[in-house]
């Protein structure tokens, strides 16, 4: 993804990577060199957004007990 540097050197952060990043309005960032040469975009904060997968924990409620579970799957006591 390219994007156009102004005649001030500034560049617009495209709106997926904002998002991936969580920066909004406000937000400091920071641009540092990686040891093979390629530039990196990081929040100055060092925080970074929950995965997709931290954003899920807990998401599907207390569940069944074990008890309850193995009723279910071994079915009735005969």
């Amino acid at each position: 993804m390219a994007t156009t540097v102004t005649s001030k050197g500034q560049v617009t952060i495209p709106k997926t990577v904002r998002e991936h990043l969580g920066i909004v309005p406000g937000s400091q960032v920071e641009f540092r060199r990686a040891a093979d040469g390629s530039v990196v975009v990081e929040r100055a904060d060092g925080t970074r957004p929950p995965s997709r997968f931290a954003k899920l924990v807990g998401s599907a409620g207390p569940g069944m007990t074990t008890d309850e579970l193995m009723e279910l799957l071994r079915g009735e006591p005969e």
